[in-house]
Order: structure tokens, then sequence, then C-alpha cells
């Protein structure tokens, strides 16, 4: 029995025989082998096509600019994973990667789901201003978090965030996206009564856009680039074992307190 809709029954990734592989519609060993970079060679995985020299090098910066960023919770749960079954490196990265979510590494999917709906009212007709205004204050009326502003540590900016969005406008590859993007900071203070920090989540997605990179995938950037600093950490794990410690230290820091109604009588 068939469940859900589906296509036609086919791909367009890669096929292979006896003597070559193809990827894409191109040979890869007589072709992409020695000619594209791994960054060419996942835009065109990704899209079907070879990317400009503009978008290779801002995906390559976007890769660069998320992939590490200290102990965070995906590092901690790829160390500790590790550590309780060091044969299973592919266990670890897989724990790491899990913890990418809407809080945590994920939210440049959503930056580009709202940029993606401000683009679309500012392209019906509305103004810039007005678009990034009502959605700022919307979603601050409804209690929820504004996509791509605040950070833990980054305040009052994320240097991340400022460098991606100033580069983009040297090199003149910002469009819509990018000036919604800049355009969220001032009609997000004023809907919070304070500015936020921009963080790194709002340009990855908002450059990427305007170079015309699918929204759906927007998410597969830090994805592939956290892998990389994952791999790191399990690399210094296998000299310098931390995770058991993290593990213990979290024991040390939350105490025991019982729910009400829990105690003995």
């Amino acid at each position: 029995m068939l469940i859900g809709k589906h296509a036609k029954a086919t791909s367009g990734i890669c096929t292979a025989d006896q003597e070559s592989i193809t990827i894409r519609g191109r040979d890869l060993c007589a072709d992409l082998m020695g000619r594209l970079t791994f960054t060419e060679y996942f835009y065109l995985l990704v899209t079907g096509r070879e990317p400009t020299t503009d978008q290779r090098d801002f995906l390559d910066l976007l890769l660069i600019a998320i992939a590490e960023h200290g102990l965070t919770p995906t590092a901690v749960a790829a160390r500790m994973t590790y550590d309780a079954d060091p044969r299973s490196l592919q266990a670890a990265v897989a724990a790491g990667i899990l913890g990418c979510g809407t809080v945590v590494l994920g939210t440049s999917e959503l930056c580009g789901e709202v940029l993606h709906r401000a683009k679309v009212r500012v392209d019906a007709g509305e103004s810039v201003e007005a678009v990034t205004s009502d959605i700022a204050r919307t979603t601050r009326q409804a209690g929820s978090k504004m996509p791509g502003f605040g950070h833990p540590l980054h305040r009052p900016v994320d240097p991340r965030a400022q460098r991606i969005l100033t580069m983009a406008e040297e090199r003149d590859v910002s469009g819509l996206h990018v000036a919604l993007a800049r355009a969220f900071e001032p009609a997000v203070a004023e809907a919070w009564g304070k500015p936020l920090p921009m963080n790194v989540s709002m340009p990855t997605a908002a450059v990427m856009l305007d170079l015309d990179f699918p929204v759906a995938m927007i998410k597969a950037i830090p994805l592939l680039g956290r892998t990389g600093g994952l791999l790191a950490h399990l690399a210094e794990e296998q000299q310098n074992q931390i995770g058991f410690l993290m593990a213990s230290h979290a024991e040390e820091a939350i105490s025991y307190e019982p729910a009400e109604g829990q105690s003995p009588t």
C-alpha cells in the first residue's frame, strides 16, 4: 500500500555504472574532482547548479562563520556521546547535530521564512519599513521571539553578523533580503523597547536568499558548517577527554529538590 503523496520515481543527483559516477550530469572523476572546491560541490549537489563566484564565496564565508562557537550544547552532547562509545564517531556527530534546533543554531531557517514572507509583502507594494515594523510588532505582541535577534554573549552586536552584511554590501551582492534584515534592526528595537543584537542567523539567511539559494535549504548551511566544528571537538576529545568531566560538573551544579507532594510524609 502506497502512503502519502509521491512524485515520479526518479532522482537527478547521482548515478553510477562499472566505469563512472555521474553527479548532476557531470562526470565525478573526469570533471568535478580537481576542478571544484567542496563548497562549490555542495552548492551543486543541493541546487543542481554550479555556483557563481559570489555564491561560492559567500557560502564559504557563512560556513566558516557558523562552524565553531566553543563548548555549545551541540559540542557538549557530541563529546559526551563520544566518551560513552569511542568507537562510534558517527553517533557522536549525530548527537551534536540533533541538537541543532530553533533555539540553538537552527534559527537561520526561521529567519529565512520571515524574510521570505516579508519579501512577498514588499513585492505586493508595501514598504520595507512598514512590513518589518508590522512583523516585529505582531511578533512581540504574541509573546514570541524574533528570529535572528538576541544573543546571550554577543552584545550589543554579533561581530559575525556585521561582518557578513558589510561584506555583502561591499561586494554589491546585497538585495531586498539584506535590506529587510537591516530594517528589522530598528523595527525590533522599537517593538521590544530596547535594541537587540542581530545574530549570525539573520544575515546567513538574508545573503543566501539574495544569492538565490533555496529558502527551504537555508538550515543546511549551519548543519554542514557545524559538522566540521563537531569533528574538531571529537578529534580533541580523543586526546583530551573532558566529556565525563563536564557531566560530573553538571551533577555538581544541579541540586536534587523533590517536587511538591513527593516528599515522604
